[in-house]
C-alpha cells in the first residue's frame, strides 16, 4: 500500500472530540468539537468527517480497546451490542438509564454509538485499535482482574510519544524509554515504555489517585459500602465532585482561598507521582518523563508535578517535558494525533515500522478477557469471531 495515506483519527475526549487528518506524517486537517454538543447532535461528528474527505481510513473511537478490528469484520446484526459491550464496557439499556437521569456522560457514550452505527450504515473505512491491556508487550500476570490499563487513546498518545522521542533524541525506536503522564479532563493515566515497547501502565480507573472527574482506583471496602454502581459512576467522584468545581480552572482559582482545594489537587498529584514511581519497577529509570493532556496545560498543575518530580530521590535528574506535536498540528489534542498515527501505521503508511516495532497489530482480545471473579460471567457476552 502507498505510504501516502490520508488517515483520520477520532479521539472521543470527555471535554472535546478531536479529529486529526494525517497525510505522510503531517497533519493536514483538524476539527475540535465540544463533546457536550456532539452528545445531543451526533450528526455534527458525521459532518466533520465529511469535511475532512477524501481519506483512506478512519480510526474510530475505540474506547477500552480491542484487537485491530475493521468495521466490516463485524456483522451488522451484532454490531450495536458489540460496540456497547467491548468498546464502551456497558449496555445500551444502562446508557439510556443514564440519559433519563440527565447525565451528560451517558449522552456522549450514546452519541459515540450512534455515530459509529452511521459509519457502519455508510460502509466507511473504519478501524478500531487496541487498548494497552490487549498488547503482548504487557505480561499477562499484570492483567489479572484488570480492565483498564489505559484505553485506546492512552495507547495512541504513547505511540506518538515514542515516535517524537525517537526523532528528538535521534535514536531508534528500540532505544526509546519514557514514562508518560496523560492528564485528561476526565481521567489520568501513566504509561511505562522501555526499548520502545509499552511494558506496564495505570489506566484512568486504576490510578492510585483521583482525576478531575474520575475517582481513580476504588477501595474495595467502598465498593462494598456503596453496593449499587452504574456506568456513570466511572466518571464521577473525582476532585471536581469533591470541590464543587466544574472546570480545572475553577479549582485553580479556589486554590488560594480554600484549603480543601489544596488537598484535592495534592491528592491528584500524589496519585500521578505514585504511578510514575511504581512504573520504574517495570521499565527502569526512563530517559524522559513526558506529560500530555488538557490538565497538563494548566500552569499550577503542571508546575506542581514537575517540582515534585525534581524533588524525587529516584527521578529528580530525569528531564520532564511535554510530549509534543506532529508537524502541522495546531489545535488537536495529542491523543487525536496518536489515533491517526496508529491508523497510518496499521494500514502500512509512513509509521508502519513504528507500529510493527511496538507490536500493535499483534494485540489480541478485548478488555474483559482477564476478568476472573465468581460474580462476573462471560457466557452471555456477544461473540463475533
Amino acid at each position: 500500500m502507498c505510504p501516502c495515506l490520508r488517515v483520520v483519527g477520532i479521539d472521543p475526549g470527555t471535554k472535546t472530540i478531536d479529529l486529526c487528518l494525517l497525510e505522510d506524517g503531517v497533519v493536514k486537517g483538524e476539527v475540535v468539537l465540544e463533546s457536550s454538543e456532539v452528545a445531543f447532535k451526533p450528526e455534527l461528528l458525521v459532518r466533520a468527517i465529511e469535511k475532512l474527505s477524501p481519506y483512506d481510513l478512519i480510526v474510530g473511537p475505540s474506547g477500552y480497546g480491542v484487537e485491530v478490528t475493521y468495521l466490516d469484520e463485524i456483522p451488522d446484526e451484532v454490531f450495536e451490542e458489540w460496540y456497547y459491550t467491548y468498546i464502551l464496557l456497558t449496555s445500551k439499556d444502562e446508557i439510556e438509564q443514564g440519559i433519563a437521569r440527565g447525565d451528560v456522560g451517558s449522552y456522549v457514550y450514546y452519541a459515540m454509538a450512534k455515530t459509529v452505527a452511521e459509519f457502519k450504515k455508510r460502509r466507511l473505512p473504519v478501524v478500531f485499535i487496541p487498548g494497552i491491556i490487549n498488547l503482548p508487550t504487557v505480561q499477562n500476570f499484570k492483567k489479572l482482574n484488570k480492565v483498564d490499563l489505559g484505553t485506546a487513546d492512552k495507547l495512541a498518545v504513547t505511540v506518538l510519544a515514542v515516535h517524537l522521542q525517537s526523532e528528538r533524541l535521534n535514536i531508534p525506536y528500540s532505544k526509546t524509554s519514557l514514562i508518560l503522564s496523560e492528564l485528561g479532563f476526565g481521567y489520568n493515566a501513566v504509561v511505562g515504555v522501555s526499548e520502545g515497547l509499552i511494558k506496564d501502565a495505570f489506566g484512568g480507573t486504576t490510578m492510585p489517585g483521583p482525576g478531575f472527574l474520575s475517582m481513580g482506583c476504588a477501595d474495595l471496602e467502598l465498593v462494598q459500602l456503596v453496593k449499587n454502581w452504574s456506568k456513570t459512576d466511572v466518571f464521577t467522584g473525582g476532585i471536581s465532585y469533591a470541590s464543587g468545581c466544574k472546570t480545572p480552572q475553577e479549582l485553580v482559582q479556589c486554590y488560594a482561598t480554600r484549603p480543601e482545594c489544596v488537598d484535592l489537587l495534592n491528592s491528584m498529584i500524589d496519585g500521578v507521582m505514585k504511578a510514575i514511581h511504581a512504573l520504574t519497577y517495570s521499565v527502569g529509570i526512563p530517559k524522559e518523563i513526558l506529560y500530555s493532556g488538557r490538565i497538563s496545560r494548566i500552569d499550577l498543575i503542571r508546575n506542581t508535578l514537575i517540582e515534585n518530580l525534581r524533588k524525587s530521590t529516584i527521578l529528580g535528574s530525569v528531564k520532564t517535558l511535554p510530549v509534543g506535536n506532529l508537524p502541522g498540528a495546531h489545535k488537536t489534542k495529542e491523543t487525536a494525533q496518536g489515533y491517526a498515527l496508529v491508523g497510518d501505521g496499521v494500514a502500512g503508511g509512513v509509521f508502519r515500522e513504528l507500529i510493527n516495532h511496538m507490536r500493535i497489530k499483534e494485540a489480541r482480545g478485548n478488555a474483559l478477557d482477564y476478568v476472573n471473579h465468581p460474580k462476573f460471567s462471560k457466557e452471555k457476552l456477544v461473540r463475533f469471531k
